[in-house]
């Protein structure tokens, strides 16, 4: 089925099915960002043996996280859910002390009709302890839309009254940014905001959930990250929050159209935005030098593929194709429009975009095109090497800093270290960057 948005832009969707990475795996990035927060995942031993290797974080030392094993007697309904549920949770208020229990739900869960969303808010009034509810299932989400669901969740808790003790001069427009981030590149983006005179007035997550930001009507809400198009739903339609419609920060490009969408909104001329994305591009130049006219196929994990592919066309990379496992439109139109922008402006032709691809057509299609490096999924990355095609997981630039305009920079070594590292291998000699 193909369905043509526009003149260049042409959308495939094929199987279906997703084959990407679990996305219970959010856990391992918001338990270090939510610091008093305590992760519950419920599911079977097959979820914790992922958990287990993924995470590369073992048990004795007690992360933030663990393990809710369901056996024969939940999966066949002779247990008491609520009991079993509550005998964990009070063992985590005894030993840990969180702030808040998030339950994330699995693809068990899912199946077998666990009422979690039923059993969250009484075993909250119980215990007295926020619990937050997530289902992370690879049913029904991709790899990164795990957080997507946790933060949709979330934003039903955060505040919608301000302590008059908290009201400040910048409270005429109130700014709140979702996605989790590293603290560092918090930092980064909000310096960047204030370069221009607007004040963030929270992130949502927080390091702390004590801390969630207040969000009232009439708010103006941003997002970070392509994959958080329930939160953004969220955040509009139950606390009538206003989304601002921009591409994301990935990239000097990305990051520039960000921050200047946002000055538009906020009715403030932009200032040496220019300037600095120039002398980004011109650190740069060194891995430009590596990857102009070479080609990229992307089979589709993590969602981030269209702005990874807008910022890669704008680096003078020829992208075949963008795999994708899911594409709210509307949320990522912003970012549709501006890689539209910039297949005109460096004068190649608009990339097919593939939504839920089949992965058997894309190496058949990976045959045909032989490009220079293909962003995969971990399963297909040996076989692929085996052939002679040079491969970039693509769960690497999710747990990467990539977003804002110093970070450029990481992104491009990633890109190029397979480049390189061949290259190296078939010249018998090293290829360095120089930092």
């Amino acid at each position: 089925m193909t369905l043509a948005i526009t003149n260049s832009s042409i959308f495939e969707c094929e199987t279906g099915n997703y084959h990407t990475f679990c996305p219970i795996s959010c856990v391992s990035w918001l338990y270090q960002k939510i610091e008093d927060s305590f992760f519950l995942v419920i599911g079977t031993k097959t979820c914790g043996y992922f958990l287990q290797n993924a995470m590369g974080v073992m048990i004795f030392a007690e992360p933030r996280y663990a393990m809710a094993e369901l056996e024969e007697g939940d999966i066949s309904a002779q247990l008491n859910d609520y009991e079993e549920l509550k005998r964990l949770c009070l063992q985590i208020k005894k030993d840990r002390k969180p702030g808040v229990i998030f339950w994330i739900g699995t693809c068990t869960t899912e199946i077998i009709k666990m009422d979690l969303e039923g059993i969250g808010p009484q075993l909250e009034a119980d215990i007295q302890i926020p619990i937050i509810v997530a289902r992370a299932n690879g049913l029904d989400y991709a790899f990164t839309q795990g957080e997507d669901t946790v933060l949709a969740a979330m934003a039903h808790r955060c505040p919608n009254t301000i302590q008059c003790s908290k009201q400040s001069k910048y409270n005429t427009k109130r700014l709140i940014i979702f996605g989790s981030l590293p603290e560092t590149v918090v930092k980064q983006l909000n310096h960047e905001l204030q370069q221009q005179n607007i004040h963030v007035t929270g992130w949502l997550p927080c390091s702390r959930y004590s801390e969630l930001p207040v969000i009232q009507s009439g708010d103006y809400v941003i997002g970070v990250n392509p994959f958080l198009s329930r939160t953004a739903t969220t955040l509009m339609r139950r606390r009538k929050a206003k989304l601002i419609s921009a591409p994301f920060p990935i990239g000097p490009d990305g990051t520039k159209a960000w921050i200047y969408k946002i000055c538009n909104v906020f009715n403030i001329t932009p200032k040496g935005l220019e300037q600095r994305e120039k002398t980004i591009w011109n650190n740069l130049e060194q891995y430009l030098q590596l990857i102009q006219g070479k080609s990229v196929f992307f089979m589709g994990d993590n969602l981030l593929e269209i702005s990874l592919a807008r910022f890669l066309i704008r680096c003078g990379m020829i992208v075949y194709e963008i795999g994708i496992p899911y594409m709210d439109k509307r949320y990522q139109s912003a970012e549709i429009q501006l890689l539209t922008d910039t297949c005109k402006k460096m004068k190649v032709n608009m990339p097919k975009i593939v939504e839920k691809p089949d992965n058997y057509n894309q190496l058949d299609r990976i045959r045909d095109l032989q490009p220079d490096l293909v962003i995969t999924g971990m399963a297909h990355a040996n076989p692929l090497e085996a052939r002679g095609i040079n491969t970039k997981w693509s769960v690497e630039f999710t747990f990467a800093q990539i977003h804002g305009f110093t970070n450029a920079q990481d992104i491009l070594e990633l890109i190029t270290k397979p480049l390189r590292r061949n290259t190296s291998i078939h010249n018998g000699d090293n290829i360095y960057i120089k930092s």
